[in-house]
């Protein structure tokens, strides 16, 4: 397994930074990681020497390792794309020979080896470049310097960092044009962003913003080729922002059986006109399978159908479904027809070994495009993950699935997006809250990532727990529709009790460091200490049951009412989940405007008035945040009240 440990440094801004930069220049950068028992200090000296060594600017030394890994040291384990170290420098002898040539990890081209080429320049071995973090940003600066030397652009640690912008896109390793430069722009907004982050060894960094002008026109220095014949200008069926060379692997629509409804992989709809559903999420998932695993199963009729699959090892993406069409991907049919599926490349359970920096990025814009094309708003009430997704009744909630899983960083993901879930809207009293327990230093105990029962490797997670009363020491709060009644576990696939980052409640109750929220109907309290705050106060609104109703019902779907069905097309029914609003509780309003229809689509290439038709009813359903998964609820049922 591959293992990935994130780390960040950034030596300005560290007060160890000056007498560790001394004890470095006294004993030499080879032996920097034996000088200092704290790896975090020759970490933390580590790029400001390199960056006076090899004539680079700090600041761009550190955006081009932020960019890439977030300055992940993986531990000395390469990522999927072959890439070691903070600098993510790939090596070309990794992958096995197959007998006609070395074979990459997927995307990556064979030719690539920048690990061996810093190796030779630094006159060291394979092994120290892949395993010694401070060699690792040594090595990462000499290419970099020798790259800008050989375009024949002026050196030096001084010098602007927006003259090094082919240098940068020379690193990216890409031979076409779009794809160097997307790249260089991911280096260079780092660079104009800023960041900070705790270590994996427990530091916190702060790398300061430098909003440099790149000098854009020197990409021609590359001489690169244009966009690929995949690219969205080149092929019309493909959807995605002009920044991304995506490409077009069509998921296929035919029948491969004698009956009607023997047909793969997904419908025709719609929803480009008023009178198809309107797609109102996008859902996130994990491949738990290898990318060409990925793309096989995608091109089986006999298998579902999703939109867009992203790879790892470098954010590549391919369209298989047109948006206006329905893919059948979420495991719930009325939010297939109202979303867009994006499969990315990883397996839950492992986590950051998957998910790159490289396919959050580009995964984030796909994303903000497909929301602003689809009109859809970019927050965790729209944007779910497969583990948002309600069952369709009771009896389907325990089989639903729990991707991405608890180590995808929903945080960092909604930066990239350009809507942070941490802007505020509400007084520090608020009736609401929003989850926000960090990432990276946010290591909940989770087990059973690759033996049951057993603790999974630490890593950062994206939740936090839900407790019966205001202690560690007490049980998880139940659901009783995912176990029966049974308990809630630490297993790695169990969400039933817990609470993840973007996730608005309603507030029931405080006590100490600990807050109490409403969830799946009954109170679940969380550590919220007043110091390190896991939520943040949050202003919207709030549902309430009507005076007089004793239990509101909850529903997986927004179907319509019986009379709503024409004449031979069958009733689908309203069936509930098990989960109740009772009075005196409340829970958040996350959409007002929810669409009750049911998309029939049964056979193959169907046509109105009895197939491929969007049957409309009156009910009125509101969409709530009562649980893990998003669930509605009928308007008649309850009040809509402002938080105070």
């Amino acid at each position: 397994m591959i293992r990935s440990v994130r780390w960040r440094g950034s030596s300005r801004r560290l007060a160890a930074g000056a007498t560790a930069l001394a004890a470095i220049a006294a004993v030499g950068l080879g032996t920097a990681a034996q000088a200092h028992a704290d790896p975090a200090v020759a970490r933390a000296t580590a790029f400001a020497q390199a960056s006076k060594e090899f004539g680079v600017p700090e600041s761009l030394l550190e955006a081009l390792s932020y960019s890439q890994t977030l300055w992940d040291a993986h531990d000395g384990q390469h990522n999927t794309d072959g890439g070691y170290g903070p600098m993510n420098l790939i090596d070309g002898t990794l992958f096995a020979d197959d007998g006609a040539g070395k074979t990459a990890a997927a995307g990556q081209p064979t030719s690539v080896d920048s690990l061996g080429q810093a190796a030779t320049l630094l006159g060291v071995g394979r092994n120290q470049v892949r395993t010694n973090p401070v060699t690792n940003i040594r090595g990462g600066a000499a290419l970099l310097a020798h790259d800008q030397k050989s375009l024949g652009l002026a050196t030096g640690a001084d010098t602007d960092p927006g003259q090094w912008y082919a240098a940068v896109a020379k690193v990216g390793g890409s031979a076409d044009q779009s794809t160097a430069r997307t790249f260089a722009d991911d280096v260079y907004a780092a660079l104009a962003g800023g960041a900070s982050r705790t270590t994996d060894d427990g530091t916190r960094v702060t790398m300061v913003a430098d909003r440099t002008t790149p000098r854009t026109a020197q990409l021609s220095k590359l001489k690169l080729a244009g966009a690929t014949q995949s690219s969205a200008k080149k092929n019309p069926n493909v959807e995605c922002p002009a920044s991304l060379d995506c490409e077009w692997i069509p998921a296929p629509y035919e029948q491969y059986g004698t009956g009607s409804g023997d047909y793969g992989n997904y419908d025709l709809a719609p929803r480009d006109t008023p009178a198809g559903p309107t797609v109102d999420y996008i859902v996130l998932h994990d491949t738990e399978a290898s990318w060409d695993t990925t793309l096989q199963l995608v091109q089986d009729p006999t298998y579902l159908g999703w939109h867009y699959s992203i790879r790892s090892s470098d954010g590549q993406v391919a369209q298989h479904i047109a948006t206006k069409n329905v893919g059948w991907h979420a495991g719930n049919w009325y939010i297939n027809q109202h979303s867009i599926g994006v499969e990315q490349e990883g397996f839950a359970a492992q986590g950051a070994t998957w998910f790159s920096e490289s396919l959050y990025r580009n995964s984030a814009r796909l994303v903000r495009y497909l929301a602003q094309k689809w009109n859809i708003p970019l927050d965790r009430a729209h944007i779910l993950g497969h583990d948002n997704v309600p069952g369709i009744n009771a009896a389907n909630v325990a089989g639903m699935h729990w991707d991405p899983g608890p180590y995808w960083n929903w945080e960092h993901y909604f930066d990239l997006l350009g809507a942070p879930l941490q802007a505020r809207h509400g007084k520090p009293s608020s009736q609401i809250v929003r989850i926000l327990p960090g990432f990276d230093d946010n290591q909940q105990p989770v087990t059973g990532c690759t033996t049951v029962g057993q603790p999974c490797d630490p890593q950062g997670t994206n939740f936090v727990y839900l407790h019966t009363e205001p202690s560690q020491d007490s049980p998880l709060v139940k659901d009783i529709d995912m176990h029966a009644g049974g308990d809630s576990t630490t297993d790695v696939a169990d969400v039933a009790a817990r609470a993840a980052a973007g996730q608005d409640y309603a507030v029931a109750g405080r006590s100490g460091n600990w807050t109490a929220i409403w969830y799946l109907g009954q109170q679940a309290w969380f550590y919220n200490p007043k110091k390190h705050p896991t939520a943040i106060a949050y202003g919207g609104y709030l549902i309430k049951p009507k005076p007089g109703v004793a239990a509101v019902t909850t529903y997986g779907r927004a179907y319509p009412e019986s009379s709503a069905y024409p004449a031979g097309i069958p009733d689908q029914g309203t069936a509930s989940l098990d989960y109740q609003l009772l009075a005196g509780q409340s829970a958040v309003l996350s959409d007002a405007t929810v669409s009750t229809d049911y998309y029939r689509a049964v056979t193959f290439d169907g046509t109105p008035p009895t197939d491929h038709i969007d049957i409309r009813g009156t009910t009125k359903y509101l969409q709530i945040s009562f649980g893990h998964r998003i669930m509605y609820v009928k308007a008649a049922d309850v009040d809509i009240v402002p938080a105070r």
